[in-house]
């Protein structure tokens, strides 16, 4: 095991409240928008889910390590996170087929954190106030000159950060002798969404977030699907052109997370910024077309314009959140395009929802 020793470190908010504990990972100064996880498992995942880029992540469950880390669970390449914030820090870990602890392997991505938070009282105030941004330090406690650096990180909103997640090059995914080919627009993709389309039987060919719809059509693709992904939605004007030409050229498609957000604006949709977003992994959401309920994983900041949908004539809503009555599901009247918010592929979190790949690849196929 890594030798651990709990140093002092701080946690400063946006509006100037500040809680202390004690350093956990590198020891540094970390920023980003602070936000909540409600999920009792995955820890893993949620660090390394490219959609949580610049992002400090408050985890509510009450121990984080303490099954440590295995690269099997990781959902791409790297921590994601720009920090975490937790209460109990487990550096012993009780699971055999675990890699390393979560001190060795943040210490290996320079991931700065802080234990020893009342979790539940600063989870509270977050709900409470809105989603801000945050900075954490374990080399410089002081609470005035940690705020007057945080002046200095932007806002979620208007910020473009698929292109900093996404794959530099083309790659491939599954079989190539599958009967289905799939052509990914990578936003900020979890390993097991092709994990999911490869159980499937669907050769994938996942493309760079810039990438144009002529670039991948080349390649002859079957179908469409466009990632999920960190930052704002309406900041991403090369995607949702993409998603315009793909409509245009009436090929099927299916968005995630932020694809669906993609798509909404493709279709003169507009998006919003969350006072505080869905993330945890047993969100209620009614399929009104099927009649029926599935609890969801979900994690994003940002939704579509309600009133919006409510007025066109383009798009028909075909998911609801049963907490809170926002869109969770869309599709494209007169086409093969259809989206949800939430994530399907359900890695952390119950499998209610894969159903929907299967729809696709039944779409694709007719």
């Amino acid at each position: 095991m890594t030798s651990y020793s709990k140093l002092p470190a701080i946690l400063v908010l946006e509006d100037g409240t500040v809680f202390h504990g004690k350093a956990a990972g590198k020891i540094g100064t970390t920023t980003g928008e602070i936000c909540f996880n409600t999920g009792t498992t995955g820890y893993q995942e949620i660090f390394t889910d490219p959609s949580y880029y610049g992002q400090i992540m408050v985890t509510t469950n009450a121990h984080i390590g303490n099954y440590g880390i295995d690269e099997d669970d990781a959902e791409s390449n790297k921590i994601q996170i720009a920090g975490l914030v937790c209460k109990n820090y487990n550096i012993n870990y009780s699971r055999k087929m675990a890699d390393s602890s979560i001190q060795t392997y943040f210490e290996e991505e320079n991931l700065v954190g802080i234990s020893d938070i009342d979790t539940r009282s600063l989870v509270r105030y977050i709900r409470d106030k809105g989603a801000m941004n945050a900075i954490i330090s374990s080399e410089n406690l002081d609470a005035e000159s940690l705020k007057a650096e945080l002046t200095k990180v932007p806002s979620m909103a208007g910020l473009e950060l698929s292109s900093i997640v996404t794959t530099k090059e083309p790659y491939f995914y599954g079989d190539e002798d599958a009967t289905v080919r799939i052509a990914v627009l990578d936003l900020g993709i979890k390993r097991n969404i092709l994990r999911n389309f490869d159980a499937r039987q669907v050769y994938a060919k996942v493309f760079p977030a810039k990438t144009t719809f002529a670039e991948m059509e080349a390649w002859g693709a079957d179908g469409y699907f466009i990632s999920n992904g960190p930052g704002d939605p309406a900041a991403a004007d090369y995607a949702i052109q993409t998603v315009k030409e793909i409509l245009a050229a009436d090929k099927p498609m299916f968005g995630i997370c932020l694809g669906h957000q993609i798509l909404a604006l493709a279709n003169g949709i507009r998006t919003q910024k969350m006072f505080n977003g869905h993330r945890g992994i047993n969100h209620p959401v009614k399929n009104i077309i099927a009649n029926r309920c599935e609890i969801t994983s979900q994690n994003h900041g940002f939704g579509v314009v309600r009133e919006d949908i409510e007025n066109s004539d383009n798009i028909e809503v075909t998911h609801i959140n049963l907490n809170d009555n926002s869109i969770e599901g869309i599709r494209v009247k007169g086409k093969k395009a259809f989206s949800v918010q939430y994530h399907p592929e359900s890695s952390p979190g119950p499998h209610d929802s894969r159903y929907l790949f299967d729809d696709f690849i039944s779409m694709v196929k007719g």
